[in-house]
């Protein structure tokens, strides 16, 4: 059987999948220096044979789109790849889409090794962006190179994308769905556990001003605080959070705390500890539910900041400023009964011998993109764990990236089909 001779093609190369990621981990693939890994991806896809597209977004086209985000002001040096394994004909086509790009490594003190070395210890592979999500990334590769090794032909296409920008709202996959990339399903393996998550939540960043009356601080009663009146307002965001999430009743929900967060990440405020502070800016992030819509959680926050004057006067005549800035991550959703999903279940089970886990993602992904804008069937399944995403000591089993490999080629043998040719 094929499924045998893949499991035991891994066994023998899983040295080769190993040291992929090193290299892609030695790559500090951050926000504008992504070339260098990408240049490790196009050597690995042009070994496979594939057919490579390689480009350098235009920022000026991408920005008339509504759903564009980015800081930049362009991509030089962050190219988009994309690598085609084309079929025989006549099968359903599949797009792989992972990111390349990393988020910073932070204080290096909280790292226990160098995390650009990616060090082998214990069956893990340390690094940044070993789970988040450059092993998946390899899981894809490894997936591909076995069955092209055992001499399977596919009917569909395989697109395979490694993209930019998704730590920052997904500018990346925007790029190649303007290219006129498309398929009949996409597989995001982004480190999930390799739980299902047939939908994916998407969150939108906010700045608040709060506005108050400097003073001096000995006579302090005769200003208004922006530092006091900003705890009201995180109170009343608390009390939306809470309303929002007793209207989540989707079962893929079930095991998270809180389905749709929203989190204040950044406080700034005052000028002088002897002043009134009268102006305090925070910064947040606001989940957004897989079948919301964008615009409409906007209105729903503005809508209750704007309620703030019937808990405290102040606010009518200083009403909080609320601006929408920087990153967004589009919602996405596919029905649990979709063939794609019971496709990737039955790979699972083959693989683990157990049901797998079907959740709806507590965090943002490229996901949606692809379900609104082009109405792609979408799916996020992958090794590795958020628990260590972003984190120090950021790894991944090794056990675990060849395993997703395993399930990622039985998943493309039966949704694009064996050729006879093959």
């Amino acid at each position: 059987m094929k499924e045998n001779m893949i499991k035991e093609w891994l066994g023998r190369n899983r040295g080769n999948g190993v040291k992929l990621l090193r290299k892609l981990i030695q790559e500090r693939s951050v926000q504008g220096h992504e070339s260098s890994a990408q240049a490790v991806v196009i050597e690995a896809c042009r070994e496979l044979g594939m057919e490579i597209d390689i480009w350098e977004p235009d920022i000026k086209e991408m920005s008339l789109h509504e759903n564009f985000v980015s800081t930049r002001e362009n991509f030089e040096d962050s190219p988009n790849v994309v690598a085609i394994w084309k079929g025989t004909g006549g099968g359903r086509s599949i797009i792989l889409n992972g990111h390349i790009d990393v988020v910073p490594e932070g204080d290096l003190l909280q790292w226990e090794c160098d995390p650009y070395e990616g060090k082998v210890q214990d069956g893990k592979i340390y690094g940044r962006g070993s789970t988040d999500m450059k092993g998946g990334n390899v899981s894809l590769l490894l997936a591909i190179n076995a069955l092209k090794s055992i001499g399977v032909k596919l009917k569909g296409d395989v697109i395979f994308q490694s993209v930019i920008e998704e730590e920052s709202g997904g500018a990346g996959t925007l790029a190649t769905i303007l290219r006129g990339y498309s398929a009949d399903a996409v597989l995001i393996p982004e480190p999930t556990n390799m739980k299902i998550f047939p939908k994916q939540q998407g969150s939108m960043w906010f700045r608040l001003k709060v506005k108050g009356r400097s003073a001096h601080g000995g006579t302090r009663y005769e200003g208004v605080s922006a530092l006091e009146k900003s705890i009201l307002v995180i109170e009343k965001i608390q009390e939306l959070e809470t309303k929002r999430n007793e209207r989540v009743e989707d079962p893929l929900y079930k095991g998270i705390p809180i389905p749709l967060p929203i989190n204040i990440g950044k406080v700034e405020g005052g000028s002088w500890p002897s002043s009134v502070p009268d102006l305090v800016v925070l910064e947040g992030r606001i989940g957004v539910g897989p079948e919301e819509k964008l615009v409409e959680v906007k209105q729903e926050l503005a809508t209750w900041l704007k309620s703030l004057g019937e808990t405290d006067p102040w606010f009518k005549s200083h009403p909080v400023e609320l601006e929408w800035f920087g990153a967004q991550w589009v919602p996405g959703s596919v029905e649990l009964g979709h063939p794609f999903v019971k496709m990737i279940e039955k790979a699972y089970i083959q693989v683990e011998k157990k049901q797998p886990i079907l959740e709806a993602s507590p965090w943002g992904t490229d996901g949606g993109l692809f379900t609104q804008l082009s109405g792609i069937p979408t799916v996020v399944c992958g090794p590795g764990t958020t628990e260590v995403a972003h984190y120090p000591n950021e790894f991944i089993y090794i056990d675990e990236m060849i395993k997703a490999a395993e399930i990622f080629a039985i998943l493309l043998m039966e949704w694009c089909e064996i050729s006879d040719e093959g």
